[in-house]
């Protein structure tokens, strides 16, 4: 597929991922961050209970699904990629058939 993109094409698709990765990076790094934190509160502040896992379950399963919007769909060769290929050919038989 990338054989058939253009020098500008290439450079938009490479921008928007690395934006996209490094998105993710960031998302990481907040959620660790904000986590301790909910953690040292829940370990030493408020409740005898450890009510910490439950937002760091939730967001974690979060975390998790950009993850693999970001590194499984959206990478080269990935599922996303197949699927759009398929549905570039599909398209072109049925103008070609038209």
């Amino acid at each position: 597929m990338a054989s058939t993109l253009s020098p500008e094409e290439i450079e938009r698709l490479a921008q928007r991922r690395a934006g996209a990765k490094l998105g993710w990076y960031t998302h990481a790094v907040v959620y660790v961050l904000v986590n301790l934190f909910i953690f040292a509160i829940s370990r030493y502040g408020f409740g005898s209970r450890p009510w910490s896992v439950y937002p760091l379950l939730g967001w974690g399963l979060g975390l998790v699904l950009h993850g693999v919007a970001v590194f499984v769909l959206g990478s080269d060769g990935g599922l996303r990629e197949r699927l759009v290929q398929q549905e570039r050919e599909r398209l072109q038989r049925q103008r070609q058939n038209q």
